[in-house]
Order: C-alpha cells, then structure tokens, then sequence
C-alpha cells in the first residue's frame, strides 16, 4: 500500500460506538484538548458519522407535566388503557367508544382517543404507558408515580443528568410543582404563572434606567465579560468549561430584554387554538408550552415542569360539549407544541430538530376509575395509578400493564417488558422512572444507575441508538 493511500475509517459499530464517542472526550478532556478538536481527529479516524454524534449534546431536553386534584384523568381519554376502549362499553369512562385508534407500528399494544397529539409524526412520537405509583386523590404535587428511589425524585433526577448540557437556568418549574432531590440536580427556579416564565429571562439591567439599558452598553459588558475569560489561565481547562460556557451565556443574555422573544403572540395563540376569551385553566397551559419551546430555542433551560388544570372533573361526562372542548384542547396544544419544535433546528444536535431531542412526561395524582362515568369517581382499579412519556426514540412503546375492561389490574416485568399479574404498580414506579431519566440521558444506563437501584429495566427501553 502506498504511504500517501488514505487509511480506511476504523469501524465502531453497535453498542460499541457511545463507549468509544464517550471515551474519546473524556481522553480530549484529560489532555485539555478542545472539544472541536476531538470531533476533527474522530473524524478523521472514524468517519465523518461519528464524530457528527459526537458534536450532538449528550442529554435530550425535557418537559414535565402534572396534573393535580383529579385533572390527570383528562390524559386518559387521548391515551386510555386497551382493553378498556375496546370493550366499547358506554358506561367506562372513555368518551369515544367505538372511535378509539389501534396504533400501528407500537411495540405493545396501544390505542389513541381521536384526539391524542402526535399521530401524524409516525411511531417515535407513540407514548410509552407504565402503571406507576399509587392513587394519591387529591394532591397537586403528586410523587409517587415519579420516585426513581427512595428519597430521590425523578425530575430532579434528569436535571441532574442534563446538566452534562449546561444552560442558563437549567430546571423552571411552575407554581409548586414537585421536583424531589437528586446527587447533583440544580436549584429549581420557580415562578408563578406562565406569564412568570417570560420574566424569569426579562433582565433587570436591561430595562428602562437599568444599568445596561443602552445596547452600546449591553454589546460592551458581552465583550468585555468574553475577553476577559479568554485572558483567563483557567479558561480552557475542561473542569472550568461549564463555568465559562454559562457565563458567556449570561454575558450576552444580561443585557438583553428577552420578554418581546418569549411572550406568546395573538398568532401563537391561535395556533394552539386558544385566544385571551378561553378558560384561564386551557390558556394556562398554551402559553406555558409556547413560551417553553421559545426558551428551548434560545437555550435557555433544558427542563421545564408544568402543573396543568388542577380541576376535578367529576361531573365532566355530564356535558360532553365541555368534555369534548377539553380534551380536543389538551390534543391540540401538544400537538402544535411539538409542531413548534419540529420547526426549528436544533442548534446542539446537527442535522436534527428540537423535538428530535425533546422528551415529554405527564403524571397526576389520581386518573380516575376508569370504569365508571358516572361522576368518575376517583378511586383506582387496585389503588393504582400510571404515567405517560414521549420518550423521543429511547422508550419501547404502548401500554406497560393496565387496567382490564373486568377492573383486574395488570402490572409488568420491567426486565422484559412482559405483562405481569400480581405486580402493583407501586411496585414498578422507579423502573418506569428509571426508563424516563433513560430517554432523558439518551441512553446512558450507566448514568441512570447512579440514581436508580431496582431491577434491570432493559424491557422498557431501546437499545442505544448511537
């Protein structure tokens, strides 16, 4: 072979390929390389392939909804449990019989309400349904369908994970949701409202008389902050790198008056099918989710958790006008959150979109009897509850265990994936969190394990796909 003949790539394939993506920044972290530099050596070694995995973030972001004091019912009728659909029983509480949507394509079986989001974008966007937890009736900070161990909370557990993903206010959380604690997980930065999320990134110096209010001003600190760090002996040690990435972020977001970028238009609004006329409880939640995919856009956080409705809708099969302008309300606003990601390139992952990268939970205090319409009382099938997730690619999908259309109750293996009577669902809670933080961290079981203790839950999850 001649000296000047090109090597031929080396060839990683499998599983093998997130060891080697994952070992080679570490070795360009040890030697203080640069990231790019790496890529361009992987590049070179292992293809142009490869090294474009490399350059995506390692973390998906996420976004967390709970659905207090009986509200999580609502989310049964876009995703109800199999066997209860299809008995197409007038008297379960489902308010379509007969309509119900067999998934096609799901790796367990799943059917959709005629108005569950997503449908149009194919099977990576199905849900995965685990029954999860215990009836917690009434509470609007449920926990336990989002515990991944004891003392140790699910969503404060993928903050934690996400955090290889530095942005400026890693976790928001709305109002008082729940967020648990974690090794490692960030302060929870809290607001009020939807409106709160807007001027979580309003900068006070930007403002009128604020210190940076000029844009001469403004452009000067971003400068002065970004010469400064590069003067820095520190600044291109890896263990100073998280520092400087969100520093330079604050630099040039702090004189910036974000809220005219993240407040919610008339347009955007009537996207989501809402305006400033619809109730406060279904416009709550469009404008949270459009300004979260704004926030997104500007990498601005990489986890938001929403609490959603917070009513208690005994009486709801009682005016199915209201029921069904509910529900339609809930398909619609999801679908046109993921249409808003879909739209936009994702500035951390190549060749990809933000929805590609985004991993969506629900979860609640109590779903209701799903048995009965009948002022849809709120006790469970066998004290049972369940969660949903958009695992974004990463979660084996369908239905994980259930409840029968004879109000038995189904649990799961969680090392198969397999149905399993006799198996509560408080006992699979954290294998189904542990499958979330796993969509969450894009695969890395190692990662999730350093937070969950329980049994294998490979049953749940697909294998890497990097």
């Amino acid at each position: 072979m001649s000296i000047f003949t090109k090597k031929r790539p080396i060839e990683v394939r499998d599983s093998s390929r997130r060891d080697f993506i994952k070992y080679s920044v570490a070795v360009g972290a040890l030697l203080g390389l640069d990231r790019a530099k790496v890529f361009n050596v992987t590049e070179r070694l292992a293809g142009t392939a490869i090294a474009g995995e490399m350059a995506c973030a390692t973390t998906n972001r996420s976004v967390h909804i709970i659905a207090g004091t009986g509200s999580f019912a609502w989310y049964n009728l876009l995703w109800p449990h199999n066997d209860i659909a299809q008995a197409h029983n007038d008297q379960f509480a489902f308010h379509a019989p007969g309509m119900e949507i067999v998934a096609q394509g799901s790796d367990k079986p799943l059917v959709f309400g005629p108005q569950a989001p997503w449908l149009a974008r194919g099977a990576k966007k199905f849900i995965s349904a685990f029954m999860s937890g215990t009836n917690e009736t009434h509470t609007a900070r449920p926990t336990s369908s989002s515990t991944i161990a004891t003392g140790t909370g699910l969503f404060a557990t993928c903050a934690a994970i996400q955090a290889a993903s530095p942005t400026l206010i890693p976790a928001i959380g709305v109002n008082m949701v729940p967020f648990g604690t974690a090794p490692g997980a960030p302060g929870l930065a809290t607001v009020a409202d939807a409106d709160g999320l807007v001027d979580l990134f309003n900068s006070a110096a930007a403002r009128a008389m604020g210190t940076l209010a000029k844009p001469t001003d403004a452009g000067l600190y971003e400068a002065y902050y970004k010469a400064f760090v590069g003067l820095s002996a520190a600044a291109g040690k890896p263990t100073f790198q998280r520092g400087v990435t969100v520093g330079k972020a604050a630099a040039n977001l702090l004189g910036k008056n974000l809220a005219d970028q993240l407040r919610p238009s008339a347009a955007d609004l009537a996207r989501y099918g809402v305006s400033g006329s619809s109730p406060t409880k279904i416009l709550e939640i469009a404008k949270a989710l459009i300004t979260t995919a704004k926030a997104f856009a500007l990498g601005l956080t990489t986890s938001v958790i929403l609490p959603v409705l917070n009513d208690d809708p005994h009486g709801a099969f009682n005016d199915m006008g209201s029921l069904m302008m509910t529900v339609t309300a809930l398909g619609k606003m999801l679908d046109s959150f993921m249409d808003d990601l879909m739209a936009l390139d994702d500035p951390s992952c190549a060749g990809t979109k933000m929805g590609d990268n985004t991993v969506i939970s629900i979860h609640g205090d109590t779903p209701k009897d799903p048995l009965n319409r009948s002022g849809w009382p709120d006790g469970t099938p066998g004290n049972s509850n369940w969660c949903y997730c958009m695992g974004a690619g990463w979660l084996k999908t369908g239905w994980f265990g259930g409840v029968k259309r004879d109000g038995s109750v189904m649990g799961f293996d969680p090392t198969t994936g397999a149905d399993a009577g006799g198996v509560s669902s408080a006992m699979t809670a954290q294998s189904a969190s542990a499958a979330i933080a796993y969509a969450v961290s894009k695969g890395d079981v190692r990662r999730v394990n350093d937070f969950y203790r329980g049994a294998d839950f490979g049953g749940l999850v697909r294998a890497n796909q990097m």
